[in-house]
């Protein structure tokens, strides 16, 4: 089984069970009209797709690569959008036609940098001029459990400090803030706040929100 084979399979397997628990600020969101294009993308089960909703939003749909991650959404909001990446990064969408993507906690389930840097050239795309990106993301922890996995995985896999293997079989990476600057370099910061996040695993993280917007 190659890598894209085993990432799949995790969450078609017992990621499908996760529960999600990056925040959203609602506030950040407060002077968008209601009626924007919105689309959560790795939207999972479609937590934040609930919340906007809640919010007042009324043109919300999600995509994600597990289908498992997908049926479940759909179970859980029937009246919504729930696509299937069939070849991801890629959404099948037309160019500028999106006024929202929200990206929570789904650079840290693609650890390779080229895989990461084409999935936001794929938001880009579909971003409207003065478009908005939300990330949400986990940073490198300064703990000793976690640098000492950090550089175990790197010494033993030659990846960048950061990726690890989690106990029950995801590969996961842990980011730099520089990194994630440079990464999102195309986009204009807005907004940017530290808190502090569950893991899929119960763990509390450090983590980053970023509202960027795609120039005119």
């Amino acid at each position: 089984m190659n890598e894209p084979d085993t990432h799949l399979a995790y969450w078609d397997g017992i990621g499908a069970t996760k529960t999600f628990t990056h925040p959203l600020a609602p506030d950040w969101l407060a002077e968008l009209d209601r009626g924007a294009r919105v689309l959560d993308y790795g939207c999972g089960y479609g937590r934040l797709m609930g919340e906007l909703g809640s919010l007042g939003f009324t043109d919300v749909s999600g995509a994600d690569l597990s289908p498992a991650l997908v049926e479940r959404g759909r179970g859980l909001l029937p009246g919504l959008r729930f696509d299937v990446l069939e070849a991801p990064p890629r959404l099948a969408r037309p160019d500028a036609g999106l006024d929202l993507v929200l990206l929570f906690a789904v650079l840290t389930c693609v650890p390779d940098a080229g895989d990461q840097r084409a999935m936001i050239a794929e938001l880009h795309r579909v971003l409207a001029p003065g478009g908005l990106l939300y990330v949400s993301d986990v940073l490198l922890q300064q703990d000793a459990r976690n640098r000492t996995r950090y550089a175990a995985h790197a010494e033993r896999s030659g990846a960048p400090y950061g990726v690890f293997a989690t106990g029950d079989g995801a590969l996961v990476r842990h980011h730099e803030i520089g990194h994630l600057r440079e990464l999102l370099g195309e986009f204009e910061l807005v907004r940017e706040r530290r808190l502090d996040v569950a893991t899929m695993n119960g763990n509390t993280v450090e983590a980053v929100q970023l509202l960027l917007c795609k120039g005119d």
